[in-house]
């Protein structure tokens, strides 16, 4: 049995995952934690989750959470990425993080982390969409710059705070490796007023919020004379929690590195 760690618990995705970790087999629920005076703190981690009693209560050290898991589960905030990563370096814990919005900064220090413990770090841990940016990057080798514009369409719920989305993102960056070329040299993120014509090369971004939209991405490629979309649409956060779990079984006995759901998935 694994032994896995939720931070972040009370949370939308905390209760997501928590919930599909009891279901498993082959993992078992070790813990979990929420920030200091959150209401959740102190409660049975079964009952917050509407599951029955386990015996478990909320807690808010993370060290401890970490110590006593093989692998801790973070969908939480960019800053708390930051300290869960130092406790994941300090403990050796095998850490998965499926939370998006990490600055540069913030992004440094889960790599220094992962030269003392094993991470995965997806801007989805859906399996469909990692699957969506392979084929992408492979589509975009092929196709010509000069004669296929990329545009790059997400929606999400009207509750997200980053944009464009952490996925949309990584699709630009697939688009950008399959070009040869830094996402950022070409990325065009907002338009607005008289902006003169698109310029070639350059990859596209429109961000939609409303409603209560999981999360819908399109990668447009635009030529004179044709149109190739594809196109990723989820309608439950489920399959983030399934692609985490994926990762936890994957990540046991891995030794200290940064990965991403491409080595998860082998693609």
């Amino acid at each position: 049995m694994i032994r896995i760690g939720v931070v972040g618990c009370a949370g939308r995705m905390g209760r997501i995952v928590a919930g599909e970790v009891l279901g498993a087999a082959d993992l078992t629920l070790n813990g979990g934690t929420e920030r200091a005076g959150s209401d959740a703190v102190g409660r049975d981690l079964g009952e917050l989750l509407g599951r029955g009693r386990l015996g478990i209560a909320v807690g808010d050290d993370g060290r401890q959470l970490f110590a006593g898991a093989d692998v801790v589960i973070d969908f939480t905030a960019p800053a708390a990425v930051v300290e869960h990563a130092r406790l994941a370096a300090e403990s050796h814990t095998a850490y998965v993080v499926g939370t998006t919005g990490l600055k540069a900064e913030q992004e440094a220090t889960l790599r220094q982390a992962a030269t003392t413990a094993a991470i995965v770090w997806a801007p989805n841990m859906s399996i469909g969409v990692n699957l969506l940016m392979s084929l992408v990057e492979r589509v975009a080798a092929v196709l010509d710059p000069a004669g296929y514009d990329v545009e790059i369409v997400e929606m999400h719920h009207r509750h997200k705070v980053d944009a464009p989305s952490g996925t949309a993102l990584g699709l630009g960056r697939a688009v950008a490796a399959g070009r040869g070329v830094a996402l950022e040299d070409v990325w065009q993120k907002t338009r607005d007023g008289i902006i003169g014509a698109r310029r070639a090369g350059d990859i596209g971004f429109a961000t939609l919020r409303g409603g209560d939209v999981v999360g819908d991405h399109s990668v447009i490629f635009a030529a004179d004379g044709e149109r190739l979309e594809l196109v990723h649409k989820a309608s439950s956060r489920q399959v983030f929690a399934k692609g985490a779990l994926r990762a936890v079984r994957w990540i046991v006995g891995r030794p200290p590195g940064l990965y991403s759901m491409h080595d998860v998935l082998g693609i």
